[in-house]
């Protein structure tokens, strides 16, 4: 494994210069990774999932859980022998080459800047809709300065108060469950109990075909549990832990989506064919179905919950966004001053982290059609990012065997399985999203040449 052994060490002789602290554990990792997916993911697609999947949302998750545990897996996999900070980027890069690590990087960038403004955006929305007096880019905006200094102060600190806000929302997300059952206990189910896994028949017999149009919607609240590995030069103990975070953050995520969108869907007096004609209703559907059955009590603890939850949300996506841009920059792939660090955190690439994301956001925030835009395209490039992530699998262990020798199913087969999902969930993503996504990888591309026609990073 020499050519590991090569980037690491590229990576460690610049350590005095640019190195990052190792204070992170295995909880904090999971902490981080169920931050940016955020417990309650499904609250907003609930409407859209049940509508599409004829009612079978709960089996929705169950399916869209597997088809991410491949890229979880290759993740996994590709942690453990290139363990940076750069993620996605480092794997492409000792695998397939430098112009593929600079292209999964690239694309891997699109995703880390805008899916963090998104969540700032989610926030401002929600706290606008509590205190309508302050307009919402202003909650956005300080939303945004907030969680920077927080990740400015250290990955350590920001765990902490992450690991609050994160219990916080595991509370809430426990009173409703424990409320849901004692309203289905006391009144029944407004559907059919096995209907959530099997559907409601609104929209006539059980269609498999409208379960997977609706996981290629569902896979999309996993986005960010590999955000994990970006923490690979932060943790104690071994990219061994980084591993089995992301398989453990991947696993808990599909429980609590699995419960709560089960309860929800019994508790849901609208038909998922009443959702279908009416998409106005979608939005709302959970916190509808909650006002309805429970009270408006939980309807607002839950609106605050995910008020809080989406700014830390945006906290663990702008440190991972940093921690590409360090990377990035330490390989001489972006400008070099975002690879220092001042007490082993990378403030000059969460800085310019921050400040894309505050523009995107604010900007969003001030527009009636902000959030269809930003949301139509951040997650592109987590996509492709993830289709090159299943070809670095199978290019450093089938291709250039350099970890001894070739387990088929793991180095070939579960990559390729995992491509082919990523690359289906690409193919229904919506034609905006296809043309960013498409512009985005041109611009890289432009960026790309034009790094040829200069002298290489050294070591490349």
């Amino acid at each position: 494994m020499s050519d590991t052994r090569t980037t690491t060490g590229a990576a460690g002789e610049s350590g005095a210069e640019h190195g990052l602290r190792r204070s992170l554990g295995f909880r904090d990792l999971v902490v981080y990774g169920l931050l940016f997916i955020a417990p309650m993911a499904p609250v907003g697609v609930f409407g859209t999932l049940d509508a599409k999947s004829h009612g079978a949302v709960a089996l929705v998750y169950v399916v869209a859980t597997v088809a991410m545990a491949f890229t979880a897996f290759s993740y996994a996999q590709m942690v453990r022998v290139v363990p940076q900070a750069g993620s996605v980027f480092a794997y492409a890069r000792a695998a397939l080459g430098n112009e593929a690590g600079f292209i999964a990087g690239w694309m891997a960038m699109l995703d880390y800047l805008l899916i963090p403004a998104v969540a700032y955006l989610f926030s401002g929305i929600a706290m606008n809709a509590l205190v309508p007096e302050v307009s919402r880019w202003v909650w956005t905006a300080l939303a945004v300065v907030v969680t920077t200094l927080l990740n400015l102060w250290g990955v350590r600190a920001a765990a902490r108060v992450g690991m609050l806000v994160l219990a916080m929302e595991i509370v809430v997300l426990l009173v409703f469950a424990v409320a849901a059952i004692v309203v289905l206990a006391r009144d029944g189910a407004a559907r059919v109990w096995l209907s959530p896994l099997f559907g409601d028949g609104s929209q006539g017999a059980f269609a498999l075909s409208a379960v997977i149009g609706a996981v290629s919607v569902a896979v999309l609240s996993y986005l960010g549990f590999d955000a994990i590995a970006t923490f690979a030069e932060e943790v104690t103990g071994g990219s061994q832990k980084v591993a089995r975070a992301l398989l453990f953050c991947l696993a808990l995520a599909g429980v609590l989506f699995v419960a709560q969108t089960y309860l929800v869907a019994l508790l849901e007096p609208v038909s998922s064919a009443g959702l279908a004609a009416d998409p106005g209703k979608q939005g709302s559907a959970f916190y509808d179905a909650v006002d309805v059955s429970v009270g408006s009590w939980l309807h607002n603890l839950v609106a605050v919950s995910k008020a809080i939850g989406a700014a830390f949300a945006a906290l663990a996506g702008q440190a991972a966004a940093g921690r590409l841009l360090f990377a990035m920059s330490r390989d001489r792939r972006l400008p070099r001053a975002l690879s220092k660090t001042d007490s082993g955190v990378p403030r000059a690439a969460l800085l310019c982290a921050a400040v894309i994301t505050l523009v995107a956001a604010v900007w969003a925030a001030r527009r009636d059609d902000g959030l269809d835009h930003l949301v139509s395209v951040v997650d592109i490039g987590a996509l492709t990012a993830f289709t090159l992530l299943h070809a670095s699998v199978v290019g450093w262990f089938a291709v250039r065997r350099q970890d001894g020798p070739v387990v088929w199913w793991r180095h070939v087969l579960i990559p390729v399985l995992g491509a082919a999902i990523t690359v289906a969930v690409i193919v229904e993503a919506s034609g905006t999203a296809q043309v960013v996504g498409t512009i985005w990888l041109v611009i890289g591309l432009a960026v790309l040449v034009a790094q040829r026609r200069r002298p290489g990073p050294s070591g490349a």
